[in-house]
């Protein structure tokens, strides 16, 4: 089968960090499916690991962690779908990843695809999604309330760089399934049309001082901050903003925090990691096969739209280094796919 992958941790200019290469077609057992890709997604994950973790002996690694597929063939164990499902998922950080044609898979952390979007489309949207999911109702534990319910709460979310793909999702789960009002930030204006287009109530710029913004708003202290960039920078602003008792949940990896800042407001730390689940095999593993088609149903009734931000084309090295770049350089919108092989 084909496949993209690499021998060495590598600068992305690097013409051997991403290479075009042939590996033999899995076979699926156990819980596992056995995926035909048919689009993939990029996230900072994927290059966090190319630049970070390099095989052993001298093997091709292959990354990769957003899919959207068709199901070949299951494992014995396999009870929730058959060969010609659609399903989209994120995959295992601990097997090989989606950057190839056939992929191996366990059923429980895969949705069924939403029929309303292409594959390209819902490409976008699972590793994301999972990882907003979790950090806003797991984490930051703030009430979830039906789509069509408008109660409005006490709750005021923070979300600093919301324009990126975890950002973008969570907006929208903020935005329609609580009763929160939502604070995104974003420094360009393309950033900021962005996150009001997906359902932030205000927009501020992380480029400035966010406590003289948000005083100015006059809506009163924020009670819960989704930190998903640089949270070693703005630490002590969350700090000063927040009230007593309030919650900060991070996706990043900053070198080093200074939690004793958060003692006197008794103000609660959680790290949100989509991968825990399937690394630990946890015993609730399933509940991201839960909250994906959760997602999938509320996709197809118009709630929540896919965060495509730019469409690459084929799945090849050429333009697989091209979304790498983007990605190391922070500029990008929403996500970058690609489609075929």
């Amino acid at each position: 089968m084909k496949a993209i992958g690499y021998t060495q941790s590598l600068p992305i200019n690097n013409p051997h960090s991403l290479v075009d290469i042939e590996l033999p077609k899995p076979s699926a057992s156990g819980h596992d499916l056995l995926v035909q890709v048919k689009s993939i997604a990029v996230n900072p994950v994927d290059y966090k690991i190319r630049q970070n973790v390099a095989p052993d002996n001298g093997e091709y690694k292959v990354i990769g962690w957003d899919a959207v597929g068709e199901v070949i063939a299951t494992g014995e164990l396999v009870s929730r779908f058959n060969p010609g499902d659609k399903v989209y998922y994120a995959g295992d950080l601990n097997r090989s990843g989606s950057n190839a044609e056939y992929q191996l898979v366990d059923e429980r952390i895969v949705g069924n695809k939403p029929r309303s979007l292409s594959d390209s489309e819902a490409a976008a949207l699972p590793l994301t999604t999972i990882t907003a999911w979790e950090l806003l109702f797991e984490r930051l534990a703030i009430k979830q309330q039906h789509p069509n319910d408008k109660d409005q709460s006490s709750d005021i979310i923070l979300i600093v760089g919301a324009a990126g793909g975890v950002g973008s999702m969570l907006v929208q789960f903020a935005s329609v399934l609580t009763g929160a009002t939502v604070i995104a930030t974003a420094s360009r204006k393309s950033s900021a049309q962005w996150v009001k287009k997906l359902g932030a109530d205000y927009v501020v710029d992380h480029s400035k001082p966010l406590k003289e913004q948000i005083e100015k708003l006059n809506i009163g202290q924020v009670t819960h901050v989704a930190s998903l960039t640089h949270t070693d920078s703005y630490l002590d602003s969350y700090v000063d903003l927040l009230v007593p008792m309030g919650k900060i949940a991070l996706i990043d990896d900053p070198e080093s925090l200074d939690i004793t800042k958060l003692k006197p407001k008794s103000l609660s730390l959680h790290w949100e990691f989509m991968f825990t689940r399937s690394m630990f095999q946890s015993k609730d593993i399933n509940e991201q096969h839960r909250l994906l088609n959760k997602v999938t149903d509320l996709i197809d009734q118009g709630y929540i739209q896919t965060t495509v931000g730019k469409n690459l084309g084929t799945i090849n090295t050429e333009n697989l280094r091209a979304a790498h770049k983007a990605l190391e350089f922070g500029k990008s919108i929403g996500k970058i796919v690609l489609e075929g092989f």
